[in-house]
């Protein structure tokens, strides 16, 4: 397991859920990762030290990405921890909010936007000097991005601009040598979905997909570790699915 030896990584929102099971697996990869969080200190400590544990190097870096200097900070001490060069972005960090549209606050809206959406857009900019051949982008989108569930609305919205913009920055990027992709994760069972750990959620979550068992962290980390490796060296602009057959 060691296909990204020598590499770099950042993974935001890596202090819990799917960004702390990626953290973990790039650092079982070989990787230096590089943990962001927004506030929670003992959650970061606690996937650096399990990254440690497992003989894998990696540290913490804080930056509040609802802040509309946020990226831009983030690129900054990502850039004075590793220098010139980043191998892989995983921008995992976002924000959901259930609420029907006439529920939907402005507040709630332009939160949504700003965590989801215009952070990882800025934060591609603001680390392109560090981005070289070779390097690999992941965005997080979502299920709902392309299927109606529950009322998401507004979070869905947000999904679809990361299926949108994944194109368009793979385009661009290509010429570089930087592959630029998504994944689109179901239900997962962290604190986001905690609606899966009762047994209604659970049972509405099965109801969805074909393969009939809640997906965890390490499912969707295991995917975004494989784009970030040589071995998806010819995939780029593409949003892979992994969400045990949802919607079907």
């Amino acid at each position: 397991m060691n296909d990204l030896a020598g590499k770099t990584a950042l993974v935001t929102g890596a202090s819990r859920g799917i960004g702390r099971a990626t953290a973990l697996a790039l650092g079982r990869a070989g990787a230096q990762v590089l943990v962001h969080y927004s506030s929670n200190d003992a959650a970061a400590d606690s996937t650096v030290a399990a990254i440690i544990a497992s003989g894998g190097r990696a540290q913490k870096i804080a930056a509040d990405l609802r802040a509309a200097r946020g990226p831009h900070l983030l690129a900054e001490r990502v850039r004075a921890i590793v220098g010139g060069r980043l191998d892989v972005l995983v921008a995992n960090a976002g924000i959901a909010k259930a609420a029907s549209i006439e529920e939907t606050t402005l507040a709630d809206f332009d939160d949504l936007v700003a965590v989801n959406v215009r952070a990882p857009f800025f934060l591609v900019q603001q680390l392109l000097p560090m981005l070289c051949k070779g390097s690999s982008v992941v965005l997080l989108s979502s299920l709902a991005a392309r299927a109606s569930v529950g009322e998401l609305a507004a979070y869905a919205a947000t999904k679809g601009a990361i299926d949108t913009l994944v194109r368009h920055l793979a385009l661009t990027l290509g010429a570089r040598g930087v592959r630029v992709n998504a994944i689109a994760p179901g239900v997962v069972a962290t604190d986001m979905s905690s609606f899966a750990s009762t047994e209604e959620g659970a049972a509405y979550t099965l109801s969805l997909q074909a393969l009939k068992r809640v997906a965890q962290p390490d499912d969707i980390a295991h995917a975004v570790t494989f784009l970030a490796s040589a071995k998806a060296g010819w995939i780029t602009g593409d949003t892979l699915r992994v969400d045990g057959g949802s919607k079907l």
